[in-house]
């Protein structure tokens, strides 16, 4: 039997998920094994995602209809900061996650309560998808620009987010914007002075033939078009270009833990 962390009940997980019924119990199941906090947010699936959840002691929200990513994840934001929580951290529900890093978040987020913790997956981890994988690097370079900081894997969806941050900083969560979202909220809580942190995490290959639902072209240049008109906003903000070019990519590690108990 896994014993949740010491800080576990101060803090939230959110896990939205669209069609991902052959994957989301278990890792609801292994993330409750963590923290006893769990709430999974269904976009409106048609593949029967809440039915795999039966009779787990999880908390379900439902999207009558599919909302995106962001507007699923505002949903369980919301829900968590109504419970009390000081801080939620987010996966996703198609498995390539792992639970068993949950407390990694913990651990820093003892040492800096209030930082935004990014999962940072390694570059040799990434590559598996070369498309992808050029898609992200544009995406870390003009995020970490705007925002000032050497953010790597600006798009995972593994991090913690302090309560703090979710109660100061709401972009907009439309589902044309479900990864602009998470990007956006990056740029904004570097500009409130939120100290943002990564975390090195490991990647779990993902289960069976389905796709991301990132799309390289299409939310990149979303991504690009948001930063630019950020970046733009403060006169093109060399500071931020010049940091991202000097700083050091990863401002923390930690050993990544395996996948058994």
């Amino acid at each position: 039997m896994t014993t949740p962390h010491g800080l576990a009940h101060d803090y939230w997980i959110v896990i939205p998920g669209y069609n991902e019924a052959a994957t989301v119990r278990g890792v609801a199941t292994r993330a409750k094994q963590r923290c006893p906090n769990v709430v999974v947010v269904d976009d409106g699936s048609t593949d029967g995602t809440a039915e795999a959840l039966a009779g787990l002691d999880v908390t379900l929200l439902r999207n009558e209809q599919n909302r995106g990513k962001a507007g699923s994840l505002a949903r369980g934001f919301a829900h968590a900061l109504a419970q009390g929580a000081v801080g939620v951290i987010t996966l996703d529900a198609d498995g390539q996650h792992a639970p068993e890093e949950i407390p990694l978040f913990l651990d820093q987020s003892a040492t800096y309560p209030t930082a935004f913790l990014i999962g940072a997956r390694r570059r040799e981890q990434r590559r598996s998808s070369v498309p992808r994988y050029i898609a992200n690097r544009i995406a870390d370079f003009w995020i970490g620009w705007a925002a000032g900081l050497p953010i790597e894997d600006s798009q995972s969806g593994f991090r913690l987010y302090p309560a703090s941050l979710l109660r100061t900083v709401s972009p907009k969560h439309d589902k044309t914007r479900s990864f602009v979202f998470e990007s956006e909220i990056l740029i904004e809580a570097a500009r409130r002075g939120i100290e943002c942190r990564n975390v090195v995490i490991a990647v779990q290959p993902r289960s069976g033939p389905r796709l991301s639902h990132f799309r390289p072209l299409i939310d990149v240049l979303r991504i690009t078009r948001m930063v630019a008109w950020k970046l733009l906003s403060r006169g093109m903000y060399l500071r931020g270009l010049w940091i991202w070019f000097t700083a050091s990519e990863v401002q923390y590690t930690a050993p990544s833990m395996t996948k058994g108990d």
